[in-house]
């Protein structure tokens, strides 16, 4: 007969089953994020920009308590550490003109 030691019993329990549906699975492109904070949550809206266009529109929409996002904050700095000790180290935008992540009203590409 087999008997679960307590410690396993408690890691058991304290297992979470994370679900990933199909349609959320392939994630969405941002590239601009927009971060509110009231005193009792945070909110992150995350946008898609096109060049030449007049408007962005919010992709996705995140909520969380000062704590999660604080906790997301180390969460995020450990992985970029890790990436930039394999990869090298992420540039960063330097210049005014760089502000935005795409030129709005420049020139534009041809198909």
């Amino acid at each position: 007969m087999y008997y679960l030691s307590e410690m396993a019993k408690e890691e058991k329990k304290n297992k979470l089953n994370i679900e990933l549906p199909e349609e959320i699975s392939e994630g969405i492109y941002s590239n601009l994020a927009v971060i509110t904070h009231s005193p009792t949550e945070f909110v992150t809206d995350f946008i898609q920009i096109m060049p030449g266009m007049p408007k962005a529109k919010v992709r996705s929409r995140v909520i969380m308590t000062p704590q999660h996002a604080k906790r997301l904050l180390k969460a995020l700095a450990g992985n970029i550490k890790r990436y930039e000790d394999t990869h090298g180290v992420i540039s960063e935008i330097s210049g005014p003109e760089e502000t935005m992540p795409l030129a709005f009203g420049g020139p534009q590409g041809e198909a």
